[in-house]
């Protein structure tokens, strides 16, 4: 079995300076092309061993081991792309993380969400603390090493330093991570290492490249180990129509081998496709990927690299998803069958109420469906590519149930021109971005604007409560009783009835556990005191009470109809039921 090249992706928070650091790493490894060069892949910047070897020449003695991997491939996509485009069934093609965090800002917003995507996908991370040479006082050294730097700093430059990478430490802290600086570090699987370093002076690349090697060398080395002869197995980061070439893919290749002619298998809108491969192609050597290039045709290619690929049909290939090399009959249809399972829990349409998901790519509509989960959005539908007429009626759909998840989240789309006129007729609530941390904030706000319509401040809750036996703790003046909310929300200052409509008295306030609190919900046990309600007298244990509602209170409820949940309109219903046993025309 051989070693393939680990693949690291660079992430962090806007103006963090993660291009410059790839920029820098691209340069250094030209500057040392004389000890094997760079190449540059589809997306990626492979770094030969060699110039690891020759930059961290230093500190070789210093960390006293051998390096045997044959480089390191960077990936380069910008964003958030640079991590879910990369995603497989259970985690990550992506072996490890750089996070790049400012030294002067600090851990922000995007370096948390960047973290947590690490978290979701089981992908070991180091920081890379960067612009070092903005510390007050710093004099740059004409070194890549961060320690032979650091000694000819003026002492209140190193104390700055060290303040600023301990409150990158405290922050990680907070957030369940133990960390240290990169040479104080006990035990680097319990530990995140931090890096100072200079994307702009290159002081600290020696380290940064020597720590990476070393990490994923003696860690990693199973996940590592490839039939370098076995059928290949990629990720598609994008899809194009290149002039002279027609429709291609630009794959990361992180298994195996693919060959030209070799049947491969991609998931497409209908469904799985397969088709030939026509031609392979690499970029010739860049400093910058951004730049335009020409390509040369090749007849194989082994992971890890980044390759183009031309072939019938694959103007169809969804980006984010897998491609996979067929050797066999059986094995297609094992893998038809894993593409399916896996893009089924991504793409989805369900009657559950919740949001409209759509995104640009797989990869991303995963991490964006996950992230929305994690802050309590439910996912109704997600598909990728732009909105549509009918992401529009399933919105609508909702919104009608329950107003507040009718709405579209779209990562990296636009609303399609035919359904424009669409959106604007059925006054559909669409939240557009890239930065999905932003766009949690703009769904929460628009939540919570639509839940204070919901309520209006002269309008009682209503609730369906049960008084639990063996749970009475005073009987009278005031009652004080523990009780079950059986569905709406329980308000202090609310009057409550029994099922005959018999009113028992006021809720004067709600405890749990001792605490004073404003409100109960469904499943919530509490207790609480009534004035003027008599245990034994004008209520029982067991009883059910409800909210007491004036004849006006519910018809002002009827106006707000549009934006009250299924459970709110059963109570109310409820409500009247009780209320009509004794006016037949109540609340009409």
């Amino acid at each position: 079995m051989a070693i393939r090249s680990p693949i690291v992706v660079v992430l962090g928070h806007v103006d963090s300076g993660k291009t410059s650091l790839l920029d820098s790493i691209r340069q250094t490894s030209l500057t040392e092309k004389e000890a094997g060069g760079i190449t540059q892949h589809i997306g990626a910047t492979e770094v030969p061993i060699e110039v690891v070897e020759k930059v961290s020449k230093p500190l070789m003695g210093l960390f006293n081991f051998r390096l045997n991997i044959p480089s390191i491939l960077f990936i380069d996509t910008p964003g958030h792309e640079a991590f879910s485009n990369l995603r497989k069934r259970g985690g990550s093609i992506a072996d490890f993380a750089i996070i790049v965090v400012d030294v002067i800002e600090g851990i922000q917003k995007q370096t948390i969400e960047s973290i947590e995507i690490c978290k979701q996908f089981k992908v070991p991370f180091l920081i890379a603390l960067n612009k070092i040479d903005r510390i007050d006082g710093w004099k740059p050294q004409n070194t890549y090493v961060f320690l032979d730097s650091i000694k000819k700093q003026g002492q209140r430059t190193a104390e700055e330093l060290e303040k600023r990478l301990y409150d990158v430490v405290y922050k990680l802290y907070e957030l369940g991570f133990e960390s240290e600086r990169f040479d104080r570090v006990k035990d680097f699987r319990r530990e995140v290492a931090i890096i100072p370093v200079s994307a702009k002076t290159k002081e600290g690349l020696a380290e940064l490249l020597l720590i990476i090697s070393g990490l994923v060398q003696r860690f990693l080395e199973e996940r590592l180990k490839i039939d370098v002869e076995g059928p290949g197995k990629g990720v598609i980061l994008e899809r194009k129509e290149v002039k002279g070439l027609g429709d291609v893919i630009d794959v990361i290749l992180y298994d195996g081998k693919i060959k030209k002619g070799d049947r491969i298998a991609f998931l497409t809108r209908e469904g799985v496709k397969i088709t030939n491969v026509k031609a392979i192609y690499k970029p010739e050597a860049l400093k910058d990927i951004r730049f335009k290039t020409k390509f040369y045709e090749v007849e194989e290619a082994t992971a890890a690299c980044g390759v183009r690929i031309s072939g019938e049909g694959l103007e169809e290939a969804i980006p984010g998803s897998h491609i996979y090399v067929i050797t066999s009959e059986e094995e297609l249809s094992k893998i038809k069958s894993e593409i399916e399972r896996e893009v089924s829990e991504i793409i989805f349409s369900t009657d559950r109420i919740g949001v409209v998901a759509k995104a640009d790519t797989l990869g991303t509509l995963e991490v964006l469906i996950k992230i929305l989960k994690e802050n309590n959005i439910p996912v109704a539908r997600s598909d990728i590519g732009d909105i549509t007429k009918e992401d529009i009626m399933f919105a609508y759909s909702v919104k009608e149930k329950k107003p507040e998840y009718g709405i579209i989240i779209g990562f990296n789309v636009k609303v399609d021109k035919n359904a424009e006129d669409f959106l604007k007729s059925y006054n559909i609530r669409v939240i557009l971005g890239n930065v999905v941390y932003r766009m949690i904030e703009d769904i929460q706000n628009y939540v919570n604007e639509l839940t204070k319509k919901k309520l209006p401040s002269d309008l009682p809750s209503v609730a369906k409560i049960r008084i639990l036996p063996g749970n009475v703790f005073r009987r009278s003046s005031p009652a004080i009783v523990g009780v079950e909310v059986l569905a709406g929300e329980l308000r202090k200052d609310v009057y409550l009835m029994r099922e005959d409509g018999k009113v028992i008295g006021k809720v004067l306030s709600i405890q749990y556990e001792k605490k004073n609190l404003d409100n109960a919900r469904k499943g919530d046990k509490v207790a609480v005191s009534i004035d003027d309600a008599v245990v034994g007298r004008n209520v029982e244990e067991g009883n059910i009470l409800y909210t007491f509602l004036l004849e006006d209170q519910f018809r002002k409820y009827k106006e707000y109809k549009d934006m009250l949940s299924e459970e709110q309109k059963e109570v109310l219903r409820e409500i009247a039921n009780i209320m009509r046993k004794t006016n037949p025309a109540w609340g009409l």
